[in-house]
């Protein structure tokens, strides 16, 4: 039997476990303990943080596994890119991780490779934010954190300090971005890519709260832009997989379009979307066993790309307070086939989302 590391054992992580064991595989999770489901559902528990790299390395080592991957976390593609490239796995260069998982690097990466990007700057808690030129409202950002964490979108110069004192503070290196702020609709753009040649597989509409910290509310499946425009924005995605480096593992590219219908990327995971999108949205949509492909590009087999049975429209809807629920209690009433799954919620968080990992739930819906 084949042995794969599983980074993170969260309710994200838990569809990439359930998946592996489906397919046959041993499951070996790494992560801290505190009550995670897939500490439950694995057949390996390991009780090791996700960050402590070496130590995971170790057992890996002694397990002998055949590949190591995560989903939907910037923080764990540090240990499984180490670890594989340590053991000879497939996976990305550490190069390719560290410009992926620091948004100042990959914003220099991209300026290099000649991709458009947002006019940016890099600052930290000493640096003279009055010397710094940019052009109001901005968006400030800790250079790297994932999950709309202490996003804030400035629109006087006054309001900066406040900003990136909260970046910095959520910034493991206690750095900031400051970036241009980009008007016009905001998706992102699901591609697998395997020994450095990159697969589209679909594009999502995202939702947020808005300014000033633009937490996400939703996702859907497919996106409203046309048909015709989507080579065109494929093509610009897949040179900037080329600038970061990304060989062998799925991305979650996001951008938006201004008013021209120009992409401009704002940033790039070397991995898995999250929120459901990858281990969810692209097969309830598309067909395509998107959480499959990682296991098989983990483990040096090649991708399959036949589309099984499949929705016209698949979304999720993340859930923040009381009114929340009664549209959830309405659909449950009036259209109970449509609903796909619903995650545990915590009525305690209602009202009190600060970034992503604190909102209350969501549930999954879809469209025959």
């Amino acid at each position: 039997m084949k042995k794969i590391a599983v980074i993170g054992a969260n309710d994200f992580q838990n569809q990439l476990i359930l998946k592996a064991r489906y397919l046959g595989y041993e499951t070996h999770v790494f992560a801290w303990q505190c009550g995670d489901v897939g500490e439950k559902t694995a057949d390996h528990f390991y009780p090791i943080s996700i960050v402590e790299k070496d130590e995971i390395l170790k057992e890996c080592q002694k397990i002998g596994i055949d590949g190591i991957c995560s989903i939907a976390s910037d923080l764990a593609t540090l240990t499984v890119n180490y670890v594989a490239e340590k053991m000879g796995l497939c996976g990305n260069s550490m190069r390719c991780t560290e410009i992926s998982t620091n948004k100042y690097l990959m914003r220099k990466a991209f300026e290099e490779y000649g991709v458009p990007v947002p006019k940016f700057t890099v600052c930290n808690e000493t640096t003279d934010l009055s010397a710094i030129d940019m052009a109001y409202p901005c968006i400030v950002k800790p250079t790297d954190r994932s999950g709309s964490r202490a996003i804030t979108k400035v629109t006087a110069k006054e309001q900066l300090s406040e900003a990136v004192a909260a970046a910095v503070e959520q910034s493991f290196e206690k750095k900031a971005v400051i970036e241009e702020f980009i008007e016009g609709n905001e998706y992102s753009c699901e591609c697998i890519t395997q020994n450095g040649v990159h697969h589209f597989l679909a594009i999502t509409k995202k939702f947020t709260t808005g300014a000033p910290h633009f937490i996400e509310t939703g996702h859907r499946q497919p996106s409203d832009i046309p048909e015709n425009m989507t080579d065109s924005i494929v093509s610009q995605i897949f040179r900037a997989l080329d600038a970061l480096e990304i060989k062998n593992s799925a991305s979650h590219t996001e951008f938006k379009l201004d008013k021209n219908g120009t992409v401009r990327i704002i940033e790039i995971g070397a991995r898995m979307g999250g929120d459901c999108i990858g281990s969810d949205l692209v097969r309830l949509s598309t067909g395509y066993d998107f959480v499959k492909m990682v296991i098989d590009t983990a483990c040096g087999d090649p991708i399959d790309f036949v589309t099984g049975e499949h929705y016209s429209e698949a979304s999720i809807h993340f859930i923040f307070d009381k009114n929340d629920m009664e549209d959830l209690e309405k659909l449950r009433r009036e259209a109970p086939d449509s609903i796909y799954r619903i995650s545990e919620i915590d009525e305690a968080r209602f009202g009190k989302a600060s970034d992503s990992s604190s909102r209350a739930g969501y549930y999954i819906t879809v469209k025959k």
